[in-house]
């Protein structure tokens, strides 16, 4: 079997989009699956319906990666975008071909360097992981490359001002895309920092603030990413080898904060992606993590005592499906600032995301470190209730009392602390040490101790909750519910 390449495609009379040849105008800090199915697909979308024209580089930003399986595929690689859309079953298939090379900047550096001399060059796209954005004293100028990506991008924008610090309108539109708040900012922080550590010239410093743009932005997309359960069907199917098929859900939205000029620069909105481009990025993160990531922490837990395994499968039962949507809709929507419709639209679209007949989403996976993701995602909800209705959200309140019953400590381990399902099968908690250990001295408590313990513990939450007029009853009846009906029917009785 060929591989992929153009030349395996021109014999096969392939008669789908292929863009051979463009200017490289986009240069991605990051080869990996998420940002092949994200930013690439947008890119390469924009670029067949209202000629973007333009071509990625890839570098890797760390040793190891993918650059020679992509270079031997010349860029191109098979994207399949997988789910649930108004109840139906999507599986859409593209060849991108945005792509044209993907660097190895520590095998050669100097490759790297020569991208800034490239006048087409306007774009540098970023997914270096949540630890990626950091500034710190191991990375030097003369390093080759600097260790952190933030210094790397120093180094580069230092190679570009030196070959085009004169002209105006050379400089880059920088889209970070890490999982941060406020990621472009914090990149720019970094690359301000290094600046000052290296003792570049403050002409360099002025010209990073005024010619170019540092966007924060914010993703949304589940990659799952090379599937290798599949590939080899998929690549008979094909009659060509696609050592770097990527695979995602159907839903994306980027919201990229940045001036209005880039909506001309970045004609996303043109080709009918979704992609917006705002002064303010806040409110639809707000959205996102208030919705979706609160509808996941506020139901799963409650779900696996009930016994439940997969998202999926809690989409197919008229209570755990109901007990999240009136959360969605009766508690996280009213304290939201976005226009009603657009916040109902996207609670529509996390309904089918969970009900993906492509993903296997594990409940046990997604209650990874609950305590810090109550906090993050669903207090401030149930917060901004209390302060909007003046009494609490009865379905928040129960999935904090949820958290407590999932937490029930049989004993603690050395990789984390066993609990135990009512019918009494055992699993395994993932949490902070100071968390389980917090939870294995309680483990004999009666519900009303410890829901005085949890409801006090300010390390955990940041303040007092039982300030909140009678939430910490009404969590130790929803404890005793648990206990006395069950998790499913104590869910039951709050929709």
């Amino acid at each position: 079997m060929e591989k992929l390449s153009y030349a395996t495609l021109k014999a096969q009379n392939y008669n789908g989009y292929l863009l051979e040849n463009a200017p490289e105008r986009v240069l991605q800090f990051g080869e990996g699956n998420f940002l092949r199915a994200f930013v690439d697909y947008f890119i390469d979308v924009a670029n067949e319906k209202c000629g973007f024209n333009s071509k990625v580089v890839l570098t890797q930003p760390i040793a190891p990666g993918l650059s020679n399986m992509i270079n031997a595929q010349e860029g191109l690689y098979t994207l399949y975008l997988r789910g649930s859309e108004n109840g139906k079953k999507i599986n859409d298939k593209r060849i991108i071909s945005c792509v044209s090379r993907c660097l190895n900047p520590y095998e050669d550096y100097q490759a790297l360097l020569d991208c800034a001399h490239n006048p087409d060059l306007r774009f540098i796209v970023s997914n270096t992981t949540e630890a990626g954005i950091v500034h710190e004293s191991e990375s030097k100028f003369d390093q080759e490359p600097p260790v952190s990506f933030p210094a790397k991008l120093t180094r580069l924008m230092y190679e570009r001002f030196k070959v085009f610090g004169s002209q105006k309108g050379k400089g880059f539109v920088i889209l970070s895309c890490e999982l941060i708040d406020n990621n472009g900012k914090e990149l720019e922080r970094c690359v301000q920092a290094y600046i000052k550590d290296w003792g570049l010239e403050d002409a360099f410093a002025a010209w990073v603030k005024e010619e170019n743009i540092f966007c924060s932005t914010l993703v949304d997309r589940i990659v799952t990413g090379y599937p290798r359960n599949e590939a080899a069907e998929i690549n008979a199917a094909n009659n060509y080898e696609d050592n770097i098929i990527d695979t995602g859900e159907v839903f994306g939205f980027w919201v990229i904060e940045g001036p209005e000029s880039l909506k001309e620069e970045l004609p996303f909105a043109k080709a009918g992606l979704p992609v917006l481009i705002t002064d303010d990025h806040t409110p639809y993160k707000k959205r996102k993590v208030r919705i979706l990531n609160g509808a996941h922490t506020s139901m799963v837990l409650a779900a696996y005592l009930a016994g439940q395994d997969i998202v999926r499968n809690c989409m197919h039962d008229d209570v755990i499906k109901g007990f999240m949507n009136k959360t969605i809709y009766d508690e996280i929507i009213p304290t939201l600032t976005l226009p009603e419709q657009e916040l109902k639209d996207f609670a529509a679209a996390v309904e089918d995301r969970f009900n993906n007949p492509f993903i296997d989403h594990a409940l046990l996976s997604i209650s990874l470190n609950s305590t810090s993701k109550w906090k993050a995602r669903v207090l401030p909800s149930f917060k901004g209730f209390v302060d909007k209705f003046g009494k609490l959200p009865a379905c928040i309140t129960f999935s904090f009392a949820a958290y407590i019953a999932f937490y029930n400590c049989v004993r603690l381990e050395e990789d984390g602390m066993v609990a135990a399902r009512p019918a009494g099968n055992e699993y395994k908690v993932s949490d902070d040490r100071a968390v389980l250990e917090f939870f294995a001295a309680h483990k004999d408590d009666d519900n009303k101790t410890l829901a005085h313990a949890v409801c006090t513990n300010i390390d955990m939450w940041g303040e007092d909750l039982t300030r909140y007029a009678g939430f910490e009853e009404a969590v130790v009846k929803a404890l005793d519910d648990i206990k006395t009906m069950g998790a499913y029917d104590a869910m039951k009785a709050r929709i």
